[in-house]
């Protein structure tokens, strides 16, 4: 599906359109994971979501900012929903806050249990990045509301 596709089965008129070009990725490392995550979404539990900056800069890309869209895929790179940001920022791996880490949906919702899953979970991309994991890592902090569902 191309984003002149999408815009029209979104139903935006010229003027309605994005900004920028919508973004295209997926939660998860794993397809467990992934589908787990896409569950939380619909559930309404997981309106947050955390990404290592540098896989950002890897990809060519650039970071999102409010009012950007993503169009998320499942794991067969397959798109199934269509998320705006509606806060993001940068900040170090060690300034994940309480709130956030109960935003993101994950788990017992605890920072303690954010920490645990997300340092593993950046150490495997840090790993493939050539990089080292580290509490000063910038990490991507954003939250989304849906805006379509089940593309």
């Amino acid at each position: 599906m191309n984003v002149d596709d999408l815009t029209r089965r979104l139903g935006w008129k010229d003027d309605q359109s994005p900004p920028r070009t919508p973004k295209f990725g997926n939660f998860g490392d794993s397809p467990e994971l992934s589908a787990q995550l896409l569950e939380l979404v619909r559930e309404g539990v997981k309106t947050a979501t955390a990404s290592l900056v540098w896989e950002w800069e890897a990809e060519g890309q650039t970071l999102p900012v409010a009012g950007d869209v993503m169009i998320v895929l499942d794991w067969n790179q397959e798109p199934v929903m269509v998320i705006e940001y509606t806060d993001v920022a940068v900040k170090p791996f060690s300034e994940v806050d309480a709130q956030f880490a109960r935003n993101e949906g994950e788990g017992d919702r605890s920072i303690g249990f954010w920490r645990r899953v997300h340092w593993s979970f950046f150490t495997r991309a840090c790993a493939e990045l050539g990089k080292t994991p580290s509490e000063d890592m910038p990490i991507l902090f954003t939250r989304f509301r849906v805006i379509f569902d089940s593309i």
